[in-house]
């Protein structure tokens, strides 16, 4: 590929990255073989869970930054550029970089294919992530947070030999693909513990913990689950949090933001990281398009929320710390989400809806989810941008606006809205 724009259209040329998830190890690790085992040259930790693992990943990753550590951080899905995914101490890498290991992991593939080593080319997620191993590698990362794709047990990430699990809340998402129930979505992502690897647990449903706890004695690996009493006052721009002798104030807004931010914490102790580190990492952590404002008069706040337990954290949200205002919703989703239950959750709260559809095959269509708005005032709208354009005009300035229902949305909201470096998308 010659340019960043190519490898862009090629990797999406691939297919969406959830619907054409290959769940194996074999390509993966056939690829990271042939560019000499990237992976093997740095100290991860490894995220898994259902909500909260990209809040929590930014967390550890920013308070190991604080520490001193040349730290990588991998996530997904990215809301503006693919370039986001793939951060060193705290900035994505540059165009430049990302096109040079597309070419390289490309190349590497395409041998292997013509050999008959593997049966297709890597999917978008196995090559991105074969590209974050090769970045970091070439950067000299010392500690790399690395968060699971989908589940864990057969995710592309599931190679590495961390010094660190953690998991995050699980609840109940992409259920065609890991089982329809809490225990079978628990056993994919208890898939990422290691024999003897040391294990973090943010508080877990019942069902989830009884499989984390029953992996972990199988294993021989400490679970250290999240269970210490924590004090905290909340506004609607973040929390302080009083615990185990520590006071960390977040700036990620939501209640259930306490949580991950105590994971973190848990995990950072467990990594040997000093209370002031922990402190002034979790205190300095930005995480975009998860309750984040970004613009005012009326406000408009962005949340990437697209399960159940996401729109449970966001109506509790606005319920919470809006109430008494005008809530005005702009809703867009994808067509494999478990719109009815959502959509009963969100929809009363607001009292004005309008629905558009992210720019995406996968969007579902807005004129679909008028029967589910009971009597909220609801009307679609042809694109975000139009729906944008209804909400300001008709909101007053202590009005508050939202956006949500998919990070898709949220990204093409904050390339609409926010005007920074990140914001000049490929398409």
């Amino acid at each position: 590929m010659h340019t960043y724009p190519d490898s862009v259209r090629f990797l999406y040329s691939l297919g969406n990255e959830i619907k054409t998830a290959k769940f194996g190890l074999e390509t993966i690790r056939a690829v990271l073989d042939a560019l000499g085992n990237p992976h093997e040259a740095e100290r991860f930790v490894h995220v898994a869970g259902t909500n909260g693992k990209g809040s929590t990943c930014a967390m550890i990753e920013s308070a190991l930054r604080a520490a001193g550590y040349r730290t990588g951080l991998y996530t997904s899905p990215h809301l503006v550029e693919p370039t986001e995914r793939i951060q060193v101490e705290g900035v994505p890498v540059s165009r430049d970089e990302f096109l040079a290991a597309f070419n390289a992991v490309h190349d590497a593939a395409e041998r292997l294919f013509s050999a008959g080593r593997i049966e297709h080319h890597p999917t978008y997620f196995e090559t991105v992530t074969a590209m974050g191993f090769l970045l970091f590698r070439e950067r000299g990362v010392e500690r790399v947070v690395l968060e699971v794709g989908l589940g864990g047990r057969l995710d592309a990430t599931n190679v590495v030999k961390p010094d660190l699990c953690v998991i995050t809340p699980i609840d109940y998402d992409h259920e065609a693909w890991l089982g329809n129930t809490i225990e079978a979505i628990a056993r994919e992502k208890a898939g990422i513990l290691k024999p003897g690897v040391p294990a973090v647990s943010s508080y877990q449903r019942i069902e989830a913990e009884a499989v984390l706890l029953r992996t972990s004695e199988d294993l021989g690996c400490e679970l250290i689950q999240s269970g210490s009493d924590a004090g905290f006052e909340a506004d609607a721009r973040g929390s302080t949090i009083h615990w185990e002798g520590l006071t960390l104030r977040c700036p990620l807004a939501g209640l259930h933001q306490i949580e991950n931010a105590i994971t973190a914490a848990m995990a950072l102790k467990q990594l040997g990281v000093s209370p002031e580190a922990i402190g002034k990492g979790i205190a300095r952590v930005r995480w975009p398009g998860r309750l984040e404002y970004v613009a005012h008069s009326p406000d408009i706040i962005l949340d990437g929320a697209h399960n159940p337990a996401g729109v449970r954290a966001l109506a509790d949200y606005i319920s919470r710390f809006h109430k008494g205002r005008k809530v005005w919703l702009i809703y867009g989703t994808m067509r494999d989400k478990s719109v009815g239950e959502i959509a009963d959750t969100l929809f009363p709260l607001a009292h004005e809806l309008i629905l558009a559809a992210p720019s995406s095959a996968r969007a579902l269509d807005p004129a679909s989810l008028l029967p589910l708005c009971g009597n909220t005032h609801a009307r679609t709208a042809p694109d975000l941008q139009s729906a944008v354009q209804m909400a300001q005009a008709g909101a007053a300035r202590e009005d508050v606006i939202f956006i949500s229902g998919s990070l898709f949305l949220a990204g093409e909201a904050r390339a609409l809205l926010c005007h920074d470096a990140q914001t000049q998308t490929v398409k």
